[in-house]
């Protein structure tokens, strides 16, 4: 990588930090996705202590500039949701190359973080793996207390099932650690057991 990590990083919160949305943890008031990226490099640290410098960028990444793409811009159900995913994906690749260019960051760790970011791979690339464990065990972690509250069971059952389906045993064995309310702890146990 020819610029600096950690510039680099910096570059990519600056973006989130942009976010109109907030998130208020223990008192304090947060950019959603500035938080969010946080809470990825946290985990990242655990889980992959050795992670690559693409690797680390992007977990930064993952949802950099994601309020530019509403949910509320697609159409309901599960072809609208799929269609705004890939836009997502596509929206932070592209959105993630421009931040580390300007970061000075070489061709090469930007089309890794572009790789990464867009999930191609998962099963088959180690990097990808590790991204979505950490997608996970973040998701599990800080956010699905709230998504249990906001929707009915069996689509919480589901939506539990296919991440737990995406993690490695290193994020499953992550996420058992986790100390998660008993619903969600519940929902969670009945989605692994089938």
């Amino acid at each position: 990588m020819t610029g600096d990590v950690n510039t680099a990083i910096a570059a990519l919160d600056a973006a989130n930090a942009e976010d109109p949305r907030t998130v208020t943890v223990d008192g304090e008031s947060w950019p959603a996705e500035l938080l969010y990226a946080r809470r990825m490099r946290a985990w990242l640290d655990r889980l992959y202590p050795d992670a690559s410098d693409a690797l680390r960028l992007a977990a930064s990444a993952q949802h950099v500039r994601r309020w530019e793409i509403p949910r509320g811009d697609y159409p309901e159900g599960r072809d609208g949701y799929l269609r705004w995913r890939t836009h997502l994906k596509r929206h932070h690749a592209k959105v993630a190359a421009a931040i580390l260019a300007d970061a000075e960051c070489d061709d090469a760790t930007i089309r890794r973080v572009q790789t990464l970011v867009r999930k191609q791979g998962i099963k088959t690339d180690p990097e990808t793996q590790a991204l979505e464990d950490v997608i996970g065990v973040v998701f599990l972690d800080s956010y699905a207390a709230d998504f249990v509250e906001k929707h009915d069971e069996a689509k919480v059952v589901r939506i539990l099932a296919k991440t737990w389906a995406k993690m490695s045993e290193t994020g499953r064995e992550a996420a058992l650690t986790l100390d998660l309310p008993p619903r969600v702890r519940t929902l969670v146990e009945r989605a692994v057991s089938g």
